[in-house]
């Protein structure tokens, strides 16, 4: 299949707040696999606004092996953009969020509360960024110098990291389940339209 006929594949049918405002980066990934795995983990759960600051030689959009792990999400591949700073790709974003596995941080939240935050600055018109960094060095100081938030997403065994098309996934999950929360709990507080009876 070429991206021809990705096009004719469907954007997510349920589109929140959250969707519209987030963008995904990918801070100089190096493998085309989890360039298409990614696109794969956060279109389903409605996010297609991808970014690539400055991929590795193979990990563009197009590699076969994107595109061959990319699975009904080849839209949000053939949509990626690529930049060459992590300032281009924030750039016209009010929070970003940088994910690291790293010890030294401080301040540094969990996805759920980082999720959170995140609806809620989607609801009030924000948009925000979510920065992954290289499978082998992660971010760099000087990236994470862009986030207003750092994240990490715990783990129980004595691993140095999850993969990075896992990251993006656990982030994606967490991010669509606090905006469907929040959509449940807007339409609770809304007021009805029944008159009286």
């Amino acid at each position: 299949m070429s991206f021809d006929k990705a096009l004719d594949i469907p954007k997510p049918a349920l589109r929140l707040p959250i969707h519209a405002a987030t963008r995904i980066v990918l801070v100089r990934p190096h493998y085309p696999e989890n360039v298409g795995a990614v696109a794969r983990a956060i279109k389903t759960m409605g996010f297609t606004d991808l970014t690539l600051v400055k991929p590795g030689r193979l990990a563009v959009p197009e590699h076969e092996m994107a595109f061959k792990m990319a699975v009904k999400s080849w839209d949000v591949l053939q949509g990626a953009r690529r930049v060459d700073d992590v300032a281009s790709a924030v750039r016209e974003v009010d929070l970003v969020l940088a994910t690291t596995s790293r010890r030294g941080f401080s301040g540094v939240i969990q996805p759920r509360e980082a999720a959170a935050r995140a609806v809620e600055h989607a609801a009030r018109g924000g948009t925000l960024a979510i920065l992954f960094g290289n499978e082998k060095t992660g971010l760099s100081d000087a990236d994470h110098a862009w986030a207003t938030l750092q994240v990490r997403i715990p783990m129980a065994a004595d691993q140095p990291s999850v993969n990075l098309a896992q990251a993006a996934q656990i982030i994606a999950y967490e991010l669509f389940i606090a905006a469907l929360a929040e959509r449940a709990r807007t339409n609770e507080l809304a007021p009805s339209n029944a008159g009286p009876s």
